[in-house]
């Protein structure tokens, strides 16, 4: 961002109206004492709608009210591209957008008409000191590109011959109409609708197909009793273990077939995980049971030799299988 500093013809002074005085001391009363600062934007923004641009008095007076040192309060000003630290045109000043979707529709054409309707360069004021203008970054009509603002309202959809209409009209004391200068509603599709086309004119809904799940006319939906009474709609299925009528769901079905074993959970798997009276989950019990498959524990960890079974093996002995209990192959003592 370019350096923003205050204009070097400075007025004398600077007041508000009675009426922005008034509507200063109710902004100022909204903060608790000792946070009047935070009224510093809307009493700057109050003194540049007043006077047209930011004044080096306004500024040391806003100061003065808040009870804030005047760097301060300039340093908002400066910060803020939307206060005018100069003078502007006493009937338009002119703020053309000039971000990527207003450059790529033409917003070039529009910055042309200002240098030669206005002046050669941005933050001039023309000769008869009605217009002045300026380049901005994004003012949040893209989808209306081109665009432009003034004061506080926003032109768009803009060529260069409509633009200059629109100038023609500030410069004759007229107002013109602001937002889309195009035949649209607001930022609705030039061409037409595009969706929601079902929709007639807006308020009165007329559906070309009736809502999903209504009956379709002449054909009356047939309604069939679930498997735990309650009614649901003909073909649709239903869901395994699920209670439609807000009841208690039905206990699953026991699998069974030899493909079907790893689907329901054994009796050693169920008794992994339980406590013991000792306190411990008894997972080594279920692991180590004979009748193991592979299949059917896929969790089980192939057996950890004991401080025993490792020094028979280092003296040259088959290590007692039979000393072994059933919670995982430690030795009994």
């Amino acid at each position: 961002m370019a350096v923003r500093r205050l204009a070097e013809q400075q007025p004398d002074s600077f007041a508000f109206t009675p009426e922005n005085s008034s509507w200063a001391e109710k902004e100022i009363a909204k903060y608790p004492e000792g946070r009047q600062a935070s009224a510093v934007i809307s009493l700057l923004w109050r003194a540049q709608e007043q006077e047209g641009w930011v004044t080096k008095p306004a500024i040391e007076t806003i100061a003065h009210m808040l009870a804030m040192p005047e760097i301060r309060v300039l340093e908002v000003a400066t910060f803020y591209t939307m206060f005018h630290l100069a003078p502007v045109g006493t009937k338009a000043h002119v703020q053309v957008c000039g971000t990527t979707p207003c450059m790529l529709r033409g917003s070039d054409e529009l910055k042309k008409v200002c240098q030669r309707r206005i002046a050669e360069h941005p933050h001039e004021v023309s000769a008869d000191g009605a217009f002045s203008w300026e380049e901005v970054e994004c003012l949040g009509a893209c989808v209306n590109a081109p665009m432009v603002q003034i004061f506080s309202d926003t032109y768009e959809d803009l060529t260069p011959e409509s633009f200059e209409a629109i100038l023609d009209d500030f410069a004759a004391g007229r107002t013109p109409r602001p937002g889309t200068q195009v035949d649209r509603q607001h930022s609705a599709p030039q061409s037409g609708l595009t969706s929601l086309t079902e929709i007639d004119g807006g308020s009165e809904q007329v559906l070309r197909d009736p809502p999903r799940g209504a009956p379709v006319e002449g054909k009356a939906r047939e309604r069939v009793e679930g498997g735990n009474g309650a009614s649901v709609p003909a073909g649709k299925p239903t869901p395994a273990n699920e209670d439609l009528a807000g009841g208690v769901p039905e206990e699953p079905q026991q699998a069974v077939g030899r493909n079907e074993a790893a689907a329901t959970p054994s009796g050693k798997q169920e008794l992994a995980g339980r406590p013991t009276g000792a306190g411990r989950p008894d997972e080594e019990a279920a692991r180590s049971e004979p009748t193991d498959t592979g299949s059917e524990n896929l969790g089980a960890e192939p057996h950890k030799e004991t401080t025993q079974e490792q020094a028979e093996k280092g003296a040259g002995r088959e290590p007692d299988k039979t000393s072994r209990d059933a919670s995982g192959g430690t030795d009994k003592k």
